[in-house]
């Protein structure tokens, strides 16, 4: 017992009690925060070919429940005009935080007039999609909270695609999805496009068949690949539909088309 008195918080006698303790928090106190992003749905895609790119995403911007415009493009084209976009050769898609898209897409827009203005040639679309993984990295505290897709054609001639993650890392890709609808669509760009799970037929006995080897897809199939897509995924996903804007860019140039998407 003399140890015990000697250690205050070792008496048999506490001097507190759990009734004490407060049931509730105090109403006077409020914890006061501010989240800068949001998320405002939609999906795009990107394929390339052998002498073109496709770049498409849907127009429908969503917060959460909530239809806010059934017309906001998600796929740009960079290099060109301001208010026509003549003279543009390489096309960005950025789906995610929408004012962080726009932002990421004016950088970019200026980065590569400035180069032409300065250069008095071209900027690369290799070159671009480097200058891209720079400004995302440059930001990666503070990160832009989109995923973008590059497309255009390389030196030579051959459609280019890249894809990037929020803070600048990227690769090269024969098709790539992103945003909301991205888990949907992608499994079907795999077999489609990059003829995953596709077997020869009488290759081999039972399931030892020859995998089907990946090729470059006629530009027709490809248009109606990314319309197959985009139909079954406003089946599934609220957050994509309304519209369906779709950018090709070839050697003649870059082809512009809307095409009607389920709007409910």
């Amino acid at each position: 017992m003399s140890f015990l008195a000697a250690n205050p918080t070792l008496s048999p006698n506490p001097t507190y009690s759990f009734a004490q303790a407060p049931s509730s928090a105090a109403s006077n106190n409020k914890e006061h925060g501010f989240y800068p992003y949001t998320d405002n749905g939609g999906t795009t895609l990107g394929i390339t070919g052998n002498d073109f790119a496709i770049l498409a995403g849907d127009t429908r911007s969503t917060s959460g429940y909530s239809i806010n415009s059934r017309y906001t493009p998600k796929v740009f084209k960079i290099g060109g005009d301001d208010e026509t976009g003549e003279g543009a050769y390489i096309v960005l898609s950025v789906v995610g935080f929408a004012a962080d898209g726009n932002a990421l897409k004016e950088r970019l827009d200026a980065i590569v007039k400035m180069y032409r203005y300065q250069h008095g040639k071209k900027m690369t679309v290799k070159a671009c999609a480097q200058r891209l993984s720079t400004i995302l990295y440059g930001k990666r505290f503070f990160p832009y909270y989109t995923n973008a897709i590059l497309g255009g054609l390389d030196e030579d001639g051959k459609g280019a695609l890249y894809s990037y993650d929020p803070v600048g890392s990227y690769e090269r890709e024969q098709c790539r999805t992103a945003g909301a609808a991205a888990s949907l669509i992608m499994p079907f760009l795999d077999n489609q496009v990059n003829f995953k799970n596709q077997y020869i037929p009488g290759s081999g006995e039972g399931h030892a068949l020859q995998q089907r080897q990946p090729e470059l897809l006629p530009r027709k199939e490809v248009e109606q690949l990314v319309r197959d897509a985009f139909t079954s995924a406003v089946e599934r996903h609220i957050e994509v539909g309304d519209g369906l804007q779709i950018l090709t860019i070839t050697k003649d140039g870059i082809k512009e088309q809307f095409v009607p998407l389920k709007r409910d």
